[in-house]
């Protein structure tokens, strides 16, 4: 019976989604299980030590640098990683913005750079009374890793708290008036869902630009297993503002897990075939 490695995220990197991020974790390997195949199951927190993963196929919700690079190092030795830790790296935001605003996805305005260069940057320079201050490597592990700002000095103050936390590059971002819309879709397989974070709102929108705008952004970022947030306006005018490696999928676990588990197995045994050939 073929075996394949699961990397399970660490818990810093789930800030209010721990159990969920779990949950799909395990439902997956459930599913893949179901398939006809094993699973060996790694903590990334062992990942980050001198543990190495013998199996050909990884499939990896880690996002900290250390693993990162393990994953990295494998997948140069020809292992194949699901999503390729390349591709978590382009999820940073420092990175995702820039290469979202490059290929025309609809994005907002956004400045990124080192916290010096972002503390001199002027509020005005945005046309709005309301900016948002991210931090620009991983997704936010923290409260204030994400935060809505109203002036200069809240402004200062975020970027200054970044910084005695060892944060060295941020992003400050336009706020998009609208309903925010969380998404979920697996690549080549048909599946995409998505929901209204205020489920008792609901703005009349074109689904088929929403589906095209998320899988331009999957495709330029490389990602396979994915999820996001855009902001849907009063007229319908759709902006990608987030896009996610591997989320929890928590509204459409049960069913995304099996298109992930397929998607894995195809991806496993596609590999196979093309090798023998």
């Amino acid at each position: 019976m073929k075996t394949i490695a699961g990397v399970k995220r660490n818990r810093d990197y789930s800030p209010n989604h721990i159990e969920n991020d779990s949950l799909i974790f395990m439902k997956t390997v459930e599913e893949i299980k179901q398939l006809g195949l094993e699973v060996n199951v790694y903590d990334e927190e062992e990942l980050e030590k001198e543990m190495k993963i013998k199996e050909d196929l990884i499939f990896s919700m880690a996002r900290g640098a250390l693993a990162l690079r393990k994953l990295l190092k494998a997948e140069l030795e020809g292992k194949m990683v699901i999503n390729s830790p390349l591709t978590v790296l382009k999820c940073h935001r420092i990175n995702m913005s820039k290469l979202l605003k490059e290929a025309g996805v609809p994005f907002p305005f956004t400045v990124s750079g080192t916290l010096d260069v972002l503390t001199d940057y002027k509020f005005d320079n945005f046309n709005s009374t309301i900016v948002w201050v991210k931090r620009g490597d991983i997704h936010a592990i923290h409260r204030e890793d994400v935060t809505l700002v109203f002036s200069e000095e809240e402004k200062r103050n975020i970027l200054k708290e970044f910084g005695h936390r060892g944060i060295a590059s941020a992003v400050l971002q336009k706020h998009i008036e609208g309903e925010v819309v969380k998404f979920y879709a697996i690549k080549d397989t048909g599946f995409f869902d998505y929901f209204f974070y205020n489920r008792d709102k609901s703005i009349r929108f074109d689904e088929n630009k929403l589906k095209l705008y998320t899988s331009k952004a999957a495709e330029v970022l490389g990602l396979e297993i994915y999820g996001g947030d855009a902001i849907i306006s009063e007229s319908g005018e759709i902006t990608i503002i987030d896009m996610n490696d591997w989320p929890s999928f928590a509204p459409v676990r049960d069913k995304a897990s099996k298109y992930i588990a397929k998607y894995i197995y195809r991806k496993l045994f596609g590999a196979e075939e093309r090798t023998l050939i």
